[in-house]
């Protein structure tokens, strides 16, 4: 018999409680400035960024002058995103813990910009996700998702298409992450919101991820800090694959490398693009 006093963990949030994913976002941050960039985010413009992490895009948002909450679900990179914030001396940022697919709290029309960079992806009960970002932006505002394509040949769609051939078959019911990068699948969540397909465009963009020294390091950190990633090497030493699964990533992580004596690595993202009418 099930012990009722009990709660059920959310799967999500240990899985990326599981590892310190601001070791993967460290890589990240020039990509993430140059994506806000792009954004021409003006001062006290009000952003949300969904699935923030430890503020990659959040930070960077906030230094423009935009008042900026930055929700995730797991409760240590909200604790670092917070701590990034104050030595930064942005009194304009917060971040708080919370569910893409539930944001608990927050009202209708809040924000003229919501964000979400390889975040709201992973959550669960992806329509749900689509309404609440649709519900909490204002009439006129905009949506921006980063979304990894599936079957794409470059990074992180390759690093989770290996993983998930050493891991268990996900539970029944379960929605790859993956179907947010594919144009049919978004324009089915977010006309269930209420957004028009002519109110939604798609461009393939490049993120990079930069670390010194060689590809072998940079592996190296998603094997000990990225929840998939770790989950892999768990269920590939249990079959004693360790060795097999380290070889096929090791020689991804070093063909893809573009960085002349440091690691440089570019992968394709689909950026979505809304407008709320």
């Amino acid at each position: 018999m099930a012990d009722l006093g009990t709660p059920a963990v959310n799967p999500n949030k240990a899985l990326w409680e599981k590892g310190d994913f601001t070791r993967i976002a460290a890589t990240m941050r020039q990509s993430g400035e140059d994506l806000v960039e792009s954004l021409a985010i003006g001062p006290r413009t009000k952003v949300l960024d969904l699935g923030c992490g430890d503020g990659t895009t959040a930070l960077p948002a906030a230094e423009r002058g935009a008042v900026v909450l930055g929700i995730d679900i797991a409760e240590n990179l909200v604790a670092a995103g917070n701590a990034r914030a104050a030595a930064a001396g942005l009194d304009n940022l917060r971040f708080q813990q919370g569910d893409a697919s539930r944001l608990t709290g927050i009202a209708d029309s809040s924000f003229d910009l919501v964000v979400s960079i390889f975040g709201a992806m992973f959550a669960p009960k992806p329509c749900d996700v689509a309404r609440e970002m649709v519900r909490v932006t204002k009439p006129g505002g905009r949506i921006v998702m980063g979304n990894w394509i599936p079957g794409d040949p470059t990074l992180v769609a390759q690093i989770l298409k290996i993983s998930s051939a050493y891991t268990p078959p996900p539970p029944e019911g379960f929605v790859s992450p993956m179907t947010w990068g594919d144009d049919f699948h978004v324009l089915e969540r977010f006309g269930a919101a209420g957004i028009s397909p002519e109110n939604v465009d798609f461009n393939r963009k490049t993120w990079v991820f930069r670390q010194d020294g060689p590809p072998e390091n940079l592996l190296e950190t998603f094997r000990l800090y990225y929840g998939p990633t770790m989950n892999a090497y768990e269920a590939a030493a249990r079959d004693n694959r360790e060795d097999q699964l380290h070889q096929e990533l090791l020689d991804l992580f070093v063909a893809q490398n573009r960085g002349a004596g440091r690691t440089e690595i570019p992968a394709t993202y689909l950026q979505v693009d809304i407008a709320k009418r």
